[in-house]
């Protein structure tokens, strides 16, 4: 039996219908689908560990996850959304990547390391986000156009996190020179994306009309994605960096919403992959590394999207009560944050998978105790005159 060798197909096969049993489960339950991916992948992590098709899979999801996002964000969208929430935004960098990667120091890690546990305690999950505002019919509230707001904001700086941080874990040594390098780079990319979207892809709206019916059109849409992606890995920087500078170059056609009616599909099919994939790479057997940071870091991360979400709302113009509930509702970190922690050596990618989902859980608490909290600190006041009977 120890001998015994299932065919790739067959592995494949059962390897998606294990990844749609625990996402229906999920779903059931009301628990986000990236836990149970990851949760999975630990589980059978000593059958898949290192597998290449996986990983390739894994990869492929990613890249058409950013290539989507990038897809949301013309140019001159970007730049409005920037100004509207730029102050929570900085607000949210200074306290959950810079103060974290500030306690990651103090407990004795190297600053490359720092910044790394600085971006997974960053990232806000806007997919688990968006999903349970959603399903709490909460979107109408007042907070949800700012939580979103704060997440586009997200959105945007994650990239750049990601594409600075496969820079430092190279292995290279850096300098001033060589971290100049990496923004020149950056910038490049970034101006490339613009000039081709702007001068070519604002010219092709009747092509993409004429032929985003047929079967090719998306072999040509998901080859852009990944040769832009490719492009930055080339210039060592990382592939989700690329793929979200092709979403912005596709979003110039102005047919956003059927370009990505026809890559999501692909993207649902490959992204659970890559949580499952991560899992994999969790190996939990030597117990749990630096506990008494992942405590700190447990906690500092709800303070500090707390104190984000209440002063960034307040900025924003909501009120205390509001304010509040948006703080308590933004605490869940998810696909961003593994994404940064897959780029960690073993012992910190233990330390930072424990993190997101404890994380994720406690989120998902927090953000549905969130309403009875808030009515708790602000509890809501008679404002009607009194009326007084005579003679009383």
């Amino acid at each position: 039996m120890g001998d015994l060798h299932f065919p790739v197909l067959i592995v494949a096969g059962g390897i998606f219908i294990l990844l749609f049993a625990v996402g229906f489960v999920g779903m059931k339950i009301r628990i986000p689908g990236v836990v149970l991916y990851i949760l999975l992948g630990i589980g059978l992590g000593g059958y898949l560990a290192g597998n290449r098709l996986l990983q390739l899979g894994g990869d492929v999801g990613v890249v058409l996850l950013f290539f989507m996002l990038g897809m949301e964000f013309p140019v001159r969208r970007l730049a409005g959304i920037a100004k509207k929430v730029a102050p929570a935004g900085t607000l949210d960098v200074v306290l959950s990547l810079f103060v974290t990667m500030g306690i990651c120091l103090l407990f004795g890690l190297d600053w490359i390391t720092s910044f790394l546990m600085g971006g997974v305690v960053y990232a806000t999950s806007s997919s688990i986000t968006a999903k349970i505002l959603e399903s709490s019919h909460r979107m109408a509230n007042p907070e949800s156009e700012f939580l979103l707001g704060l997440l586009i904001f997200e959105d945007l700086v994650a990239p750049i996190t990601v594409a600075v941080l496969a820079s430092l874990t190279a292995g290279t040594a850096m300098t001033g020179v060589a971290f100049g390098l990496i923004l020149v780079k950056i910038i490049g990319l970034v101006l490339g994306a613009v000039a081709i979207g702007h001068l070519i892809f604002s010219q092709l709206g009747e092509f993409v009309d004429r032929y985003l019916s047929q079967d090719i059109f998306i072999l040509l849409v998901v080859g852009i994605a990944l040769s832009y992606g490719g492009l930055a890995l080339m210039l060592n920087l990382s592939e989700v960096l690329g793929a979200f500078l092709a979403g912005i170059i596709l979003a110039e056609a102005q047919r956003t919403q059927a370009l990505e009616h026809s890559v999501l599909q692909v993207r649902d099919l490959f992204l659970p992959l890559f949580f499952f994939y991560f899992g994999t790479t969790i190996t939990l057997g030597d117990g749990l590394p630096m506990a008494p940071l992942l405590i700190v870091l447990l906690v500092w991360s709800i303070v500090g999207k707390v104190i984000t979400g209440y002063y960034g709302a307040r900025l924003y113009g909501l009120s205390n009560k509001v304010s509040l509930r948006a703080g308590l509702s933004f605490t869940q970190r998810g696909e961003f944050s593994v994404i940064i922690a897959s780029m960690a050596p073993a012992t910190i990618r233990v330390l930072s998978g424990v993190f997101i989902l404890s994380s994720a859980m406690m989120g998902l608490l927090l953000f549905g105790l969130a309403p009875k909290i808030t009515a708790a600190v602000f509890p809501k006041t008679d404002k009607r005159p009194k009326h007084t009977v005579p003679g009383v």
